[in-house]
C-alpha cells in the first residue's frame, strides 16, 4: 500500500476524531486535509521517515485542531498552570490505529464542550470518547501524563455540571436539524434525533402526500437526508417549526416536538386551519 492510500484508509477515522474535537464536520475535513499536506511534504525529506503512520496522522491531525482551537478563543491561564509545556514531537507509539469512532454527542452536551479550554477539550475527547491513554495524550499536548489526566478529570467536572444556558433553545435544536437535512449532513442528524424519534402525520398531510409514520433515529434521519430544500423556518402557536412552502404559501408543517435539545418527533400538518395560523420567522424568501 503505497502512502496515498494508507491515507484514504485512516481519512474516516481522523475526520471523525477531528469532527469530536472541534465540533464541525466542515472544518474537521479541513484539517484533515491539512494533515495530507504535511505529510506530502513530509515524504520528501529523508530525515523525516515515518515509522507508524497512524500514530503521527492522530499526533499531526490532533496538533492542528489544538491550534484552531486556540486561535478561537485566547487560552486562559488555568490552562497553562497545570504544567510548563514540553515541546512538541508525534508520538510512534500511539495506538490509534485500534481506536474505533465513538457514538457522536448529543448538542446539549456539545454545547458544554464548547466552553472547555482548548487542552480540556481534546484531552477530554481523546480519553472518553476515544480511549486515549494518558501518555499518548501528555505526548500530543506537550505535557506530562499527571497534567494531562488533570485537563481531562477538570473537564469532565464541567460537563458533569452544565450551566442552565448551555441546552439550546427549541427554535436552534429545530433549526439546526432543518439545516442538516437540506446539506444532507446524516451525521449531524443522527446527532440531533433522540433514538426512539418518530414522525407522524396528519390526515390532510398524508393526503397531500407525507408518510403516515416512521419509527426509530436511523429510518427518521434517513428520510430527512437531502431533503426539506423548501421548507423554511416558522412559528406555529408560537412554536418554533418548519414548513413547505409553494409559491409562498406553507403547504405541509413540520411540528416538531424538543426535549433535553433533541428531536422526539415530528409531525407533518396540513390542516387549513393549522395553516391559517402559521407566522414566518426570519429567513429567506420561499417565493
Amino acid at each position: 500500500m503505497d502512502q496515498t492510500e494508507a491515507f484514504e484508509t485512516e481519512r474516516p477515522r481522523l475526520v471523525g476524531l477531528a469532527t469530536r474535537v472541534l465540533g464541525d464536520h466542515a472544518e474537521a475535513e479541513d484539517v484533515v486535509q491539512q494533515a495530507w499536506l504535511r505529510l506530502d511534504r513530509a515524504s520528501g525529506r529523508a530525515d523525516d521517515a515515518i515509522e507508524n503512520l497512524p500514530a503521527w496522522l492522530t499526533t499531526v491531525t490532533t496538533r492542528l485542531c489544538l491550534d484552531r482551537l486556540r486561535a478561537r478563543t485566547p487560552v486562559p491561564v488555568e490552562d497553562d498552570e497545570l504544567d510548563d509545556a514540553a515541546p512538541w514531537t508525534a508520538d510512534s507509539s500511539d495506538p490509534a490505529d485500534d481506536v474505533a469512532l465513538a457514538d457522536t454527542v448529543g448538542i446539549a452536551l456539545q454545547a458544554v464542550i464548547d466552553r472547555l479550554t482548548p487542552r480540556e477539550r481534546v484531552a477530554f475527547v481523546l480519553h472518553d470518547s476515544f480511549g486515549f491513554e494518558f501518555p499518548t495524550i501528555a505526548a500530543l499536548l506537550g505535557t506530562t501524563p499527571t497534567a494531562a489526566r488533570k485537563l481531562a478529570s477538570r473537564a469532565r467536572a464541567k460537563v458533569a455540571q452544565p450551566r442552565a444556558e448551555d441546552t439550546l433553545a427549541d427554535w436552534e435544536v429545530v433549526d439546526a436539524f432543518m439545516a442538516a437535512a437540506r446539506g444532507g449532513d446524516l451525521p449531524r442528524l443522527l446527532q440531533l434525533l433522540a433514538p426512539d424519534a418518530v414522525v407522524g402525520a396528519d390526515e390532510a398531510a398524508v393526503l397531500a402526500g407525507t408518510p403516515a409514520s416512521i419509527e426509530g433515529r436511523e429510518q427518521v434521519a434517513a428520510f430527512f437526508n437531502g431533503s426539506a430544500q423548501s421548507a423554511f423556518a416558522v412559528l406555529v402557536d408560537d412554536r418554533p417549526a418548519s414548513a413547505w412552502f409553494l409559491r409562498g404559501e406553507a403547504k405541509v408543517v413540520f411540528d416538531f416536538e424538543v426535549a433535553d435539545g433533541m428531536v422526539r418527533a415530528i409531525t407533518f400538518r396540513a390542516a387549513p386551519d393549522l395553516l391559517a395560523r402559521v407566522v414566518r420567522r426570519d429567513g429567506p424568501d420561499p417565493r
